[in-house]
């Protein structure tokens, strides 16, 4: 299940200031999540939007917040982006 990221610059703020209180590199985050810095680096330019529900996991326990401050899952496994339909069956 993907996980999309609600608002990059939420993203960007949290980054600078989790709740640790020292900001965050890519690869520090990537150190703390065992996400890759690839995946941190396109999360960050918005090339990429979504990370596995793992990492999604693991970037909101680094940063000390709930997975829905900066992720939302699909409505359902169905779907693939929350935007999109579900195809009629």
């Amino acid at each position: 299940m993907r996980c999309f990221l609600r608002d990059l610059e939420t993203f960007k703020k949290i980054m600078e200031a989790p709740g640790r209180g020292v900001p965050y590199s890519v690869r520090d985050l990537a150190e703390a999540t065992r996400v890759s810095r690839s995946q941190i680096g396109r999360l960050l330019t918005g090339e990429l939007d979504n990370l596995d529900i793992t990492g999604a996991l693991a970037v909101a326990e680094a940063f000390g917040v709930d997975l829905l401050v900066l992720f939302m899952p699909p409505a359902s496994q169905k779907q693939g982006h929350p935007d999109s339909e579900i195809p009629p069956t």
